[in-house]
C-alpha cells in the first residue's frame, strides 16, 4: 500500500507503516527527525497534485498514486487551546480551514485527518471519532479527533490506567509545540495494523 503521511516531521506514523511492509512517505515543510530517506520536504499540495519537483538527496522515487493519506494539518489556528487568539487572526484561521478542506477532498481513496478538538468540528463537520492515548497503551489524556474517508473507526488496542494530561503541562521551550504535536506510538501502530490491511 502506498501511504502518504502529510504534515509529519517525526516519522512516527510513516515508520509504523513501513515496519509493516508498506511504501510509506512523510511530507512536511520541516526536515524529518532522524532519517530523511522516506521524507519529502515540501508543501504536501504539490505531491497531491502530482507536480512536485525532484528533491535532491532522495534515494527512492516518490509514488504518484496514493492508497491512503493520514494528514496532521497544523492546529495553531484550529484547536480550542488557541481560541483566545482566533478573533485577532480570522484570515489565518480561514487559510487553515481551506488547507484542511484541500486535504479532506484530496483524490486519495482513503483519508484520515487528525487534529485536536477545535473549529474543524463547527466550520466543516464533526469528527467521525475521538481517540485517547490511554486507549492505545499510553497512560495519558489527549483527545484527538479523526475525520475519516472510507476507513473504519480505530479499535482500542490496550486500555491503561494512570491517565494524566502530560502534554498540557509541557514546559515552555522552543520545541514545546513539536513535543505536543507528535503522534503517540500506540495510535500510529493501531493505524498501521488496522488500516494497513485494507489495501
Amino acid at each position: 500500500m502506498n501511504v502518504l503521511v502529510a504534515c509529519e516531521f517525526s516519522g512516527i506514523v510513516r515508520e509504523a507503516f513501513r515496519t509493516r511492509g508498506h511504501e510509506a512517505w512523510s511530507c512536511d515543510l520541516l526536515p524529518a527527525e532522524g532519517s530523511n530517506e522516506y521524507h519529502y520536504r515540501s508543501d504536501v499540495r504539490l505531491i497531491l497534485h502530482g507536480n512536485f519537483p525532484l528533491q535532491l538527496g532522495l534515494k527512492h522515487r516518490l509514488p504518484r498514486d496514493w492508497d491512503l493519506m493520514i494528514a496532521h494539518p497544523p492546529c495553531t489556528y484550529l484547536a480550542v487551546s488557541g481560541a483566545r487568539w482566533f478573533k485577532d487572526r480570522p484570515k489565518e484561521q480561514e487559510l487553515a480551514l481551506k488547507f484542511v478542506r484541500t486535504l479532506m477532498n484530496a483524490d486519495v481513496p482513503r483519508i484520515a485527518l487528525e487534529n485536536p478538538i477545535g473549529v474543524i468540528s463547527t466550520k466543516i463537520r464533526k469528527p467521525d471519532q475521538i481517540v485517547q492515548p490511554w486507549q492505545f497503551g499510553h497512560g495519558e489524556v489527549k483527545a484527538t479527533c479523526l475525520w475519516l474517508k472510507h476507513l473504519p473507526l480505530l479499535k482500542p488496542t490496550k486500555v491503561v490506567e494512570g491517565r494524566k494530561p502530560r502534554v498540557h503541562f509541557e514546559s515552555p521551550s522552543p520545541d514545546r509545540w513539536k513535543n505536543r504535536s507528535r503522534t503517540y506510538q500506540g495510535i500510529a501502530d493501531a493505524m498501521a495494523e488496522q488500516w494497513g490491511i485494507l489495501g
